[in-house]
């Protein structure tokens, strides 16, 4: 058996059709060793489900001594309920996992299906759930709650948040850009990827944010609606012979900027086409105002706003994008240095701008791999 390397932390954060790994000695900073990313899971020529596709993250792993040789796998899971914190997997864990699948099935089915193919490979070696809705557990009690009976809420139907694990890591970044005293302000964190939220930050910690029960809700995005008047969904099942599960898939997969423009999910194939394709020119624009309106709702929660955080995908990569969300905005204080932006610089606003615009590149894995670290070390 190979000798057990303590200080290599395998973090894996899985989609619903993508598995994305990163191997890291664990310093501080962590320091990033190996990367592999499986996309297009469960289609025919790719790998079936999770689980094969761990087998070519362990092929990747062979340098170092496999899977077994590690000193911690950290998983990223979508949902987690009531847990607070990150928590070393066990049986417990598990069977709390397996409940609340019914709440995510996008995404908690195919994380739990890796946590057992570790387990299969590597049956010694400890894994920890990482949870991107612990981030939002400090939101106030108003703004988890649904306009719903109680007894709703009491099984566990309210507004939980997501990207946490993106979150925690910009909001600690963001000192070294911005300062320590303005990061720890009233702070927009804009992520804006397939996948898109936004969160208010007072102090440091999550007060709102725009997704709620599930990943669905929110914004527009890359596939999946974002809010939607609940009587659209009534009427559809009303009017037309579609079931929970195509309806499912109606929302999250064939919504958002693909459903608009008639086929891409993707910005940069949207913002090629839009001068001339009208249904491109639609979903960039409906992305745009969706993002700029949750701004000033964030911003109204906290009573103004000392920094605004673009980061993901789009949210570092678009300068466009970027400058059609704050275009309008001068009366929150947003004052966008259009060179700086186009040059993706870690500042884009203006130097008099009483709000800071910032760009930041998210690192979820690292944020696992300290998270691991640190349950695994009992450090609070």
């Amino acid at each position: 058996m190979p000798p057990v390397l303590p200080s290599l932390v395998l973090a894996l954060n899985g989609g619903s059709s993508s598995l994305k790994a990163g191997l890291y000695d664990a310093a501080d900073p962590p320091r990033k060793l190996v990367a592999v990313t499986v996309e297009r899971i469960g289609l025919p020529g790719e790998a079936p489900d999770h689980a094969h596709a761990l087998g070519r993250v362990v092929a990747a792993l062979e340098p170092f001594g496999g899977l077994a040789a590690l000193g911690a796998v950290g998983h990223r899971i979508v949902h987690g309920g009531d847990f607070d914190g990150p928590r070393r997997i066990d049986d417990a864990v598990l069977a709390e996992l397996g409940r609340l699948a019914s709440l995510d099935p996008a995404h908690l089915p195919a994380e739990i299906a890796l946590v057992r193919a570790v387990t299969a490979r590597a049956p010694a070696v400890p894994q920890v759930a990482c949870f991107d809705t612990a981030f939002h557990r400090t939101m106030p009690r108003v703004a988890r709650l649904f306009a719903l009976p109680h007894e709703l809420a009491a099984r566990g139907i309210r507004r939980y948040g997501f990207h946490g694990l993106s979150y925690a890591f910009l909001a600690r970044a963001l000192a070294s850009v911005v300062g320590e005293e303005r990061a720890r302000g009233r702070v927009v964190l804009a992520h804006l990827g397939s996948g898109s939220s936004l969160c208010a930050l007072s102090d440091g910690k999550s007060v709102e944010t725009t997704m709620g029960f599930t990943p669905t809700g929110g914004v527009p995005m890359g596939t999946r609606s974002g809010d939607l008047d609940p009587g659209v969904l009534v009427h559809i099942l009303r009017s037309t012979r579609m079931n929970v599960d195509e309806l499912d898939d109606l929302l999250n997969r064939r919504a958002g900027l693909a459903g608009l423009s008639g086929g891409s999910p993707d910005m940069r194939d949207l913002l090629a086409r839009e001068a001339t394709d009208p249904r491109a020119a639609d979903a960039v624009a409906v992305f745009c105002h969706g993002v700029k309106k949750a701004i000033g709702a964030l911003t109204a929660v906290l009573g103004g706003v000392d920094a605004l955080v673009f980061s993901a995908g789009i949210g570092e990569r678009s300068a466009v994008v970027r400058a059609r969300i704050v275009q309008g905005l001068g009366h929150l204080g947003l004052d966008l240095d259009t060179e700086a932006n186009e040059r993706h610089a870690s500042v884009i606003s203006t130097p008099p701008s009483p709000c800071t615009v910032v760009v930041l590149r998210t690192d979820e894995e690292s944020m696992i791999v300290e998270e691991t670290r640190r349950t695994l070390r009992g450090t609070p």
